[in-house]
């Protein structure tokens, strides 16, 4: 590293005593400005990092004591190497070892994001899977409707015949004015489509 760049440090956490070691470590590394952050690094929203990243230069380099210091999500993991990235800055994780400013460093995260993406794609098959087989067994997904059959069709018809207005049994079946909307739209589809065979 030149003079030029520096290095951002970042031991994200509430505790006094584990910050005291992480920013000894991170000084003892040649940090230069620390940014310490309260909230927890499962959290996206963090004041702190947002400003980190914001700051990031050609050549700086971000070091954290540890990995989840910086997320504790792989995907936002890697989607703030991605920020880092951009930024023309490097990456170095103190207790794993991990320095994207090095070829071997660049690749080891280039296999985390591997292992990621192919978590993804293995979860994403699991659960289409899953839906497939619950609909073959006639099961369907989502929560279950607040209506039943017998209180859709009384809706339909009460709008359709002119008894009560959409607003109406809206309010009388606790539900939206969309929902009675959607309701009577498919009950006159149905009808169309019964009338035609």
């Amino acid at each position: 590293m030149s003079p030029a760049n520096s290095t951002k440090g970042k031991p994200a956490t509430a505790w006094r005593a584990r910050f005291a070691a992480q920013a000894r470590a991170l000084n003892a590394v040649g940090c230069k400005r620390l940014f310490e952050e309260a909230a927890s690094g499962g959290r996206w929203d963090r004041p702190r990092l947002q400003e980190m990243i914001g700051q990031l230069r050609d050549g700086d380099v971000v070091v954290v004591w540890k990995l989840d210091r910086l997320s504790r999500s792989l995907k936002d993991l890697l989607h703030l190497m991605e920020k880092i990235e951009a930024a023309g800055a490097g990456f170095r994780s103190l207790t794993e070892a991990i320095d994207t400013t090095t070829p071997a460093g660049r690749m080891m995260m280039q296999m985390v994001g591997s292992f990621a993406e192919f978590e993804r794609a293995m979860i994403r098959e699991r659960t289409s899977a899953g839906l497939a087989q619950a609909r073959l067994e006639g099961r369907v997904g989502g929560r279950r409707r607040k209506l039943d059959d017998k209180k859709r069709r009384e809706i339909a018809e009460s709008v359709i015949s002119g008894r009560k207005s959409g607003a109406e049994m809206a309010r009388l079946y606790d539900v939206s004015e969309q929902t009675v909307s959607r309701i009577v739209a498919e009950f006159r589809q149905q009808e169309a489509h019964e009338a035609l065979e």
